[in-house]
């Protein structure tokens, strides 16, 4: 097992999970700007300048949400990879929204995003005892819901939003227990 990592929360097989720093900003701003990563979010590529984006970036690092947290992914190199977010938390119904992006062309279809995501949900339900997560991934993002169905994830429905169609997924703490092995992840 590697060091600990500074800001370390979470720890899975390929991944960890640690907090932002603001040397995070440039590769966020670039992955930001990909109009092929824009694409996955049904979003258009950011367009603001680069100091734009760090004021940003240093107001979401000191000024933390409880609802709303974006986290650092990086391989056991050290290497940024992608991040990972939880929104729409609702500390009274035990359940938030997340989403993922890696940035990092060569980590894609390697096993990292499916480790991600089963780190990054056994995080979310042991340290901020949500009992639900749920997503929505593009109805023609076929790796991505691969990916979601490996880490646990159920599709329970679908959406439309202008002109993206959406597969909504969920996966509920009692039964992602179920289907890990114990100590899935070293959460810190």
């Amino acid at each position: 097992m590697t060091a600990v990592v500074e800001g370390e929360l979470a720890r899975g097989q390929l991944v960890v999970l640690r907090e932002k720093t603001i040397t995070d900003a440039e590769r966020d701003y670039e992955w930001r700007r990909d109009p092929e990563l824009a694409t996955f979010d049904a979003a258009k590529p950011y367009g603001g300048s680069l100091p734009e984006y760090l004021a940003i970036a240093r107001d979401e690092i000191a000024y933390p949400s409880r609802y709303r947290r974006t986290i650092a992914v990086e391989d056991f190199d050290g290497r940024h990879i992608g991040n990972v977010m939880f929104y729409n938390a609702d500390y009274g119904r035990r359940e938030a929204e997340i989403g993922i992006t890696i940035g990092l062309r060569d980590y894609w279809s390697r096993g990292y995003g499916t480790d991600l995501m089963r780190t990054f949900i056994a995080y979310l339900f042991e340290e901020l005892s949500f009992e639900r997560i749920y997503l929505k991934t593009l109805d023609w993002n076929h790796r991505a819901q691969k990916c979601f169905e490996k880490a646990g994830f159920h599709r329970y429905g679908a959406s439309r939003r202008g002109e993206y169609n959406f597969i909504l997924m969920d996966v509920r703490r009692q039964e992602f227990d179920a289907e890990q092995p114990s100590s899935s992840i070293d959460a810190l």
